[in-house]
């Protein structure tokens, strides 16, 4: 019986050793955060960090991967959530206004309902889920239109950056050769 359970014991432990040793295999769509002020982690730890962290986004970057993007894709008139995999989530470090509207400081999911002329940017309440399946309108604080540019580069992976801009800071979507811009005042 001892020989039986130092052979069980054995073949557990062998077990439970090559399952922890196994990882996920590497997804296609990257996950990637953006920060403002731009590169705000690194200017921190080099003390020259200028202005106070306002705004930060975590979502994965899909991949064009020679694939027609707008209106294939992804189709037009239907909600996105901008990037892949998990919806995208912004947090706001101090309260900030998206046109009109004001927001509290706190993290919020991002939407987008995209047409070839112009993006329906969407900030919603719900956060920490998956995709755009459980989306809920009655979530909403916020859905403003903004301008579809396109640009000469194209561009391969979903990408999401801050720049400044005269009256704050703009929110930057590109992929493929479309770009746009959602402004933000803080």
């Amino acid at each position: 019986m001892k020989k039986y359970l130092a052979i069980l014991t054995f073949t557990v432990c062998c077990f439970m050793a090559n399952a922890q040793g196994k990882f996920p295999v590497l997804d296609k769509s990257p996950m990637d955060m953006s920060y403002y002020p731009v590169n705000y982690p690194l200017l921190k730890i080099q003390d020259k960090a200028n202005e106070p962290l306002l705004a930060r986004v975590v979502y994965s970057r899909p991949q064009k991967n020679g694939r027609s993007v707008f209106g294939e894709l992804l189709e037009y008139n239907k909600i996105w959530r901008l990037g892949a995999n998990e919806a995208t989530e912004i947090e706001f470090f101090k309260d900030v206004k998206v046109g009109a509207t004001k927001i509290k400081k706190g993290r919020y999911t991002l939407y987008c309902i995209p047409t070839r002329d112009k993006w329906t940017i969407i900030i919603n309440k719900e956060t920490d889920i998956w995709g755009a399946f459980k989306y809920d309108p009655k979530k909403d604080l916020v859905k403003t239109d903004v301008i579809v540019q396109k640009q000469t580069e194209l561009l391969d992976p979903f990408t999401i950056v801050f720049e400044k801009s005269k009256e704050g800071v703009n929110l930057v979507f590109s992929w493929d050769d479309d770009i746009a811009k959602l402004p933000l005042v803080f």
